[in-house]
């Protein structure tokens, strides 16, 4: 320990033990010795720690870029995506965000922040929700299947829409929806797909719940009748999930398959309500 202490300070009353300097010590107060000790300890050079370099693109760490999955050239779509985004969404290792960016154009993938939106602070994205040609997606009773919104108006598809995402996890989704009337406005649509998210290497509520880049994938080729889009979006994501699967991480089943198989670990909750909805994910068959 005293290595680690500056040398005029193993002479301050809280190392003292020469005989010349006892009435000093027995003068001394605990509370002394203790800011001499923290005194010293604040002397000591504080090593910074050097972040990772971080790839522009994919915004990945250089050893572990994605790059190499993501499109030549970003694709050339007509739809404008705006992701709404829970705060908490920024600092999580794992996100899908980024990687979608990566693949589309300047301009067509617009990342939005927050938890209030309200239209005199965000004028923008009120303007895009006003937009008769702004979608938003997010399942619900009121929501039209999106496939079906395109056979009965076929001639839309020219128009070019904007399609609202709300990027977080499925509760800060609809905290977000619910308290933002701006997000209201659009004609709410979802996706009729019964495809299981590739998304392993995160929890799921259910077997087809998708992550955000997902939605977006199977979104942008359903607007643009292009099969390709999918493909082309999904590989940064496989790309990711295996990485991480050889790495370590383990397969994420969906909270549905855990409850279904008695695989489900964790305490029950206590609230009625989220027993209720538990219940659900085991008994609705078209959840």
């Amino acid at each position: 320990m005293e290595d680690c202490i500056p040398s005029e300070d193993r002479r301050s009353p809280a190392f003292c033990d020469d005989e010349n300097h006892s009435d000093f010590c027995e003068e001394s107060s605990p509370e002394d010795a203790e800011i001499d000790v923290f005194g010293g300890l604040a002397a000591l050079p504080v090593e910074v720690c050097e972040r990772r370099p971080t790839c522009l693109r994919c915004g990945r760490p250089q050893k572990v870029c994605l790059c190499p999955f993501l499109p030549v050239h970003p694709l050339e779509v007509s739809t404008c995506l705006y992701i709404v985004q829970h705060p908490a969404e920024e600092s999580r290792v794992l996100r899908t965000v980024p990687l979608l960016a990566a693949c589309l154009p300047s301009g067509k993938c617009n990342v939005i922040v927050g938890r209030r939106f309200s239209e005199e602070r965000y004028p923008d994205l009120a303007a895009v929700c006003r937009d008769p040609r702004t979608l938003i997606m997010y399942p619900g009773p009121g929501a039209q299947n999106l496939e079906e919104l395109l056979t009965s108006y076929p001639e839309a598809r020219s128009l070019g829409y904007n399609v609202i995402l709300i990027d977080g996890t499925w509760s800060q989704a609809k905290d977000l929806f619910l308290r933002n009337d701006l997000l209201h406005l659009p004609k709410q649509v979802q996706l009729s797909s019964t495809l299981s998210s590739q998304y392993v290497i995160r929890t799921q509520p259910t077997n087809i719940c998708l992550s955000t880049l997902e939605c977006a994938a199977l979104t942008l080729s359903t607007l643009e009748r292009k099969e390709s889009i999918r493909e082309v979006l999904l590989r940064p994501l496989n790309a990711l999930c295996t990485f991480q699967l050889q790495h370590g991480a383990q397969v994420h089943h969906s909270k549905e398959h855990l409850l279904r198989n008695g695989l489900y670990d964790r305490p029950m909750p206590k609230n009625k309500r989220k027993i209720k909805r538990m219940e659900k994910l085991v008994t609705d068959q078209n959840i």
